[in-house]
C-alpha cells in the first residue's frame, strides 16, 4: 500500500486547504515542502526549514526562538514557518504571514470517542454524515492542529 498522508496547512485562522505543494495566496506565497522522514523528525524538519529558507528567501536560517505558549519563530526575520513531522515524513511551511501545518499518516487509528471532545455542532454533523468516521475525524484533528499552529494558540 503506498504511503498516504493527511496534511494540512492554515495561513488565515478562517481558512484553510490541503496541499502538497507551493500555493500563491493573494501577493504572498505559502511555500510547503515534504520528504521521506530518515532518523530524527526534529532535526529533520529544521534542516527541511534551513533549506528552504535559503531556496526562497536567501541566506541563512535565522535564530529560532519560542513564545510563552511554545510557537516557535524567527527573531529576526518578518516570515513564517511551521514544522510537521509524522511517523514517516516530515513537511515545513514558510510564508510571510502566520501560518501553521500538520501532518499525520492516514492509516493512524484515532479514538473516535475524542469527536465528542474536539468537534463544533457544525463539525459533529460533518463527521455524523461521513461514510468514514475515523478518516473524517483524522482530517478534522489535522485542521484544527494547523490552525492551532498558526495562531499560537495550541
Amino acid at each position: 500500500m503506498a504511503d498516504r498522508k493527511a496534511v494540512c496547512f492554515v495561513d488565515n485562522p478562517r481558512r484553510s486547504g490541503y496541499t502538497n505543494k507551493s500555493e500563491k495566496k493573494g501577493v504572498l506565497t505559502v511555500f510547503v515542502q515534504g520528504k521521506r522522514l530518515l532518523s530524527d523528525g526534529h532535526a529533520e524538519g529544521r534542516a527541511l526549514l534551513a533549506q528552504m529558507y535559503r531556496q526562497h528567501v536567501g541566506g541563512t536560517l535565522p535564530e529560532i526562538a519560542v513564545t510563552d505558549r511554545g510557537k516557535p519563530y524567527f527573531m529576526e526575520s518578518p516570515w513564517y514557518f511551521s514544522i510537521s513531522h509524522s511517523r514517516g515524513h516530515v513537511f515545513c511551511a514558510l510564508s510571510q504571514r502566520p501560518v501553521g501545518i500538520d501532518a499525520e499518516e492516514m492509516d493512524r487509528v484515532v479514538n473516535l470517542r475524542l469527536a465528542d471532545k474536539i468537534l463544533s455542532p457544525m463539525e459533529r454533523r460533518q463527521y455524523e454524515n461521513a461514510a468514514d468516521k475515523g478518516l473524517a475525524l483524522l482530517t478534522f484533528w489535522v485542521l484544527k492542529e494547523a490552525q492551532a499552529k498558526c495562531t499560537g494558540e495550541g
